[in-house]
């Protein structure tokens, strides 16, 4: 569990219950459920309840198990299409995959953590943790570091208490105070890498898609492994990497802050025909 949510009542506990149940990807049993949450018997089975009732879990009277709902598959068509960049972002993403020919992947910041929203694989694809819809670590992933080093302060340190700091490689960064000196240096210079600091043998160089404003709209990250280029070798991918950034912040512009239609004057309506 999260427990993020703890602090808001029994709303923010039944989101927490959710997301807990959709992390782990199958038909959970209430009795796993139990055991792995810190809320009473008989809190846990009334959460559940008003979960199903309202359609955001379906519960199987056999197996006696939940699994999200049908529900929440409306809810997530309606978001990807009003809150998600992955729409607006899609023919500049399959543009620049056909010019790289290397993965491609597209990012929001969820709660201070990574949410891949969109990927085009490689024209030979490597597997690798990232994929959409999946959540993955800020604090070192490129995507991740490129959209935290765009944050406003406040913003930045709510973002920063949230990361978990664990070390998933000998090249991970684990200390806070050494994560915000490179990303002053990837907001001097726009680009963020990751050096192997998430899963051995991948690197990757990615750009934050940035508002008008100055404001971090999300991530554009190309990936590679150490078997196909040096680390290095991905910076001659910038110059396409940020143009496409720079094209999918503009489309976000137009669609998150659409101009107001301008008002005609009215015209005097035209005689009737005798």
């Amino acid at each position: 569990m999260t427990g993020r949510g703890h602090s808001d009542g029994t709303v923010g506990k039944a989101l927490d219950l959710l997301d807990d149940i959709a992390s782990i990807g199958l038909p959970v049993r209430f009795s796993d459920l139990l055991a792995r949450n810190p809320y009473p018997k008989a809190t846990l089975h009334r959460l559940l309840q008003t979960l199903t009732n309202q359609g955001m879990l379906e519960h199987d009277p056999v197996e006696h198990s939940y699994r999200p709902g049908l529900r929440l598959v409306r809810l997530a068509h309606a978001a990807w299409a009003q809150s998600s960049l992955a729409p607006i972002a899609r023919p500049h993403l399959d543009g620049l995959a056909a010019r790289l020919g290397e993965t491609v992947h597209l990012a929001q910041l969820d709660n201070g953590h990574v949410l891949y929203v969109d990927k085009r694989n490689a024209a030979r694809p490597v597997d690798m943790f990232s994929q959409a819809g999946k959540i993955g670590p800020a604090y070192c992933t490129g995507v991740g570091k490129a959209m935290l080093a765009f944050l406003d302060p406040g913003a930045l340190d709510a973002a920063l208490s949230r990361q978990a700091f664990h070390r998933f490689t000998p090249a991970t960064l684990t200390d806070a105070a050494a994560l915000r000196v490179e990303l002053a240096d990837i907001r001097a210079n726009g680009l963020a890498f990751d050096r192997e600091e998430h899963e051995p043998g991948i690197i990757c160089m990615a750009v934050p898609i940035v508002s008008a404003r100055g404001r971090a709209l999300g991530g554009l990250s190309v990936t590679s492994t150490t078997k196909r280029h040096r680390l290095d070798e991905l910076g001659a991918y910038a110059p396409d990497l940020a143009a496409a950034a720079a094209a999918i912040a503009r489309d976000a512009e137009a669609w998150l802050f659409p101009d107001a239609p301008k008002s005609e004057p009215q015209k005097e309506a035209a005689p009737c025909p005798a």
